[in-house]
């Protein structure tokens, strides 16, 4: 008669349930969530992980040039949708390529946040990159401005 590996087992149910329940917060890639606005790129290929404090204004994609090497270039605008000044990490992930590339927005400043209903722009170039990505995703999260 053979034995059962009850931790086996276990350990594929955990995994089972990760699967799913990461499937649930990243969203699927498709239409893009109700806080992003105006997309210019291929949006069925992006998953979209933003916070409901920002709102992706605007965002387009372009193969361009960046220090004379050939780049994908993504432009976005970052909105404040919050009532409370924000400072948000803006990441993106060409997850086929192995490549990413992130920002704080703002920058910069004294204190380094958008007040509510402010927008900054900025450019993300993914360098020697000279084919579009079929696997992208737009992570944006609310951080401290004591970070």
């Amino acid at each position: 008669m053979r034995r059962k590996n009850p931790v086996g087992t276990v350990a594929f149910l955990v995994g089972a349930a990760g699967l799913v329940f990461s499937g649930m917060i990243s969203g699927c890639a498709s239409t893009p969530p109700a806080n992003v606005k105006a997309v210019q790129c291929e949006a069925d290929k992006i998953v979209w992980e933003v916070a409901q404090e920002a709102e992706i204004a605007e965002m387009s994609c372009a193969m361009g040039s960046h220090e004379l090497e050939p780049s994908l270039i993504y432009t976005v605008t970052l909105k404040n949708a919050s009532d409370q000044p924000q400072r948000y990490r803006l990441h993106i992930f060409l997850e086929d390529m192995d490549k990413a590339a992130g920002f704080l927005v703002p920058i910069k400043g004294n204190p380094p946040v958008l007040a509510p209903g402010a927008q900054e722009t900025v450019k993300i170039p993914f360098m020697k990159t000279t084919t579009w990505s079929a696997k992208t995703v737009v992570r944006v999260r609310t951080i401290s401005s004591e970070d």
